[in-house]
């Protein structure tokens, strides 16, 4: 028998014996998948954005197969999503209200004033690093869009004014802005949420004031006309401690706030006698 012919019965012989052995191993090693988990991977929405707090549509399926997850945590697929997993897990699903990011910032290129010319990479986080960033008020948008860079849905614009104006409608709630923004301008509220404050500065009145015509200047006006208890004020700063809390009977207080910082997100849903201040941040034509 020539070399050739026995070392292709010897190269055979090994093929098939590792083929057994391969064979073996998958059957004793195979780690079974619920077919939950491809399921509800199947009807997720695919956009990968961590706002459930999974890298990933099936970490995050996973979970809720292996782990008991809750079922609601799929901002992108919203109500339709949560109710399909439901029906998946034999679970009862309940209504989930859409959250959305608002702008806590009025700081626009004519209200705050820079420190000067910035010359360097053209994006928030490198501009921060130097300096705290390149605007005298150390708390607000420094406008140079990663916000609308990182938003996967495009929901967030960059306006002439130098702020992003967040579409709403496009909004799912996944908070990568959130996540992004160095300054921690941007937040997650309710959709139906309708009273905001437009400021993020702690800083001295004087200070906030001189450095940033919108700016809160502590001045107490909206916490004392709201009896209701939904307003508080701390570090220079009111803030909506209890939304549900701010009714008619604080309405005064935002006509009477000198900077315009805290303000209806919709004006326009407000039916009352006295006008409101309007929010200056409008979306690029």
């Amino acid at each position: 028998m020539s070399v050739l012919i026995i070392s292709i019965i010897t190269l055979g012989a090994l093929a098939l014996l590792f083929a057994v052995i391969l064979a073996i191993a998958d059957i004793k090693l195979r780690v079974e998948v619920d077919p939950k988990i491809e399921e509800i991977d199947g009807i997720l929405p695919q956009a990968n954005c961590g706002g459930c707090g999974y890298p990933g549509c099936k970490n995050y399926a996973t979970a809720i197969v292996n782990k008991g997850e809750d079922i609601n945590k799929c901002a992108p697929g919203g109500q339709e999503i949560t109710d399909l997993i439901a029906k998946i897990m034999g679970l009862e699903a309940t209504a989930t209200e859409k959250v959305v990011a608002r702008v806590h910032c009025r700081g626009t290129e004519e209200a705050a004033k820079r420190k000067g010319v910035y010359e360097g990479v053209k994006t928030c986080r490198a501009v921060a690093l130097v300096g705290s960033g390149d605007k005298l008020c150390d708390w607000g948008c420094l406008g140079y869009g990663d916000c609308e860079e990182e938003c996967p849905f495009d929901a967030i614009t960059m306006t002439d004014e130098g702020l992003p104006y967040v579409d709403e409608e496009k909004c799912t709630g996944c908070g990568i802005c959130v996540d992004v923004c160095p300054k921690d301008i941007l937040e997650l509220h309710p959709i139906d949420e309708n009273i905001m404050i437009f400021c993020r500065s702690q800083d001295p009145p004087k200070q906030s004031r001189a450095v940033c015509k919108n700016a809160c200047i502590a001045c107490n006006i909206c916490v004392r006309k709201c009896p209701t208890g939904a307003l508080e004020m701390g570090n220079n700063l009111v803030e909506v401690v209890e939304p549900e809390k701010f009714t008619e009977e604080c309405y005064g207080g935002i006509d009477k706030c000198p900077t315009g910082a805290i303000n209806f997100v919709h004006p326009e849903k407000i039916k009352r006698e006295n006008k409101t201040v309007e929010i200056i941040i409008k979306k690029k034509e």
